[in-house]
């Protein structure tokens, strides 16, 4: 880090995505500033596309505020309108699962801001899986941080693999 702050014209997008419908770049802001309990980010969506699944947390809360563009949140089986100037509220609650879509025909901006627990539980609703990650990153090749995903009904028991003695 070389100061507290930087400009959002000086911010370095990374493109990500899969298939058809994800979608989207994001700039790392927090550790280009020293964050240290905060994790956040600006992320650019293209129109029709979704940076990640409809998917809710156990532990982290987020918050996304709008820059730019307009679209629709979906959140607990709702759907909302998003606009500039919204700001969104994803407390850490399976029941509250959320996604942001661009539904509009404009590039669509927003601040994503996470709470900075290094463990969370992750359940995606529409396809029926869940995730477990502990860590300083959610990089598989990071050798200190866990990050796994499966579905229930392929879960082992406890003790499957442990010793019968």
């Amino acid at each position: 880090m070389d100061k507290p702050l930087i400009n959002i014209e000086d911010l370095e997008y990374i493109e990500f995505g899969k298939g058809d419908k994800f979608l989207a770049s994001r700039a790392e802001v927090s550790t280009k500033i020293g964050a240290e309990k905060l994790g956040y980010g600006v992320v650019r969506l293209q129109p029709g596309k979704r940076a990640w699944p409809y998917h809710s947390h156990y532990v982290v809360e987020e918050f996304f505020f709008i820059i730019d563009g307009e679209g629709t949140l979906r959140h607990a089986d709702e759907e909302y309108p998003i606009r500039k100037g919204d700001f969104i509220c994803s407390p850490p609650d399976p029941d509250q699962p959320h996604q942001i879509i661009n539904t509009s025909d404009k590039d669509l901006i927003y601040i994503a801001l996470s709470s900075g627990e290094q463990t969370d539980v992750f359940l995606y609703p529409d396809s029926g899986k869940y995730g477990v990650w502990h860590g300083k990153t959610r990089d598989t090749r990071d050798p200190g941080s866990f990050l796994v995903f499966a579905r229930k009904e392929t879960a082992v028991d406890y003790w499957d693999g442990e010793a019968e003695d």
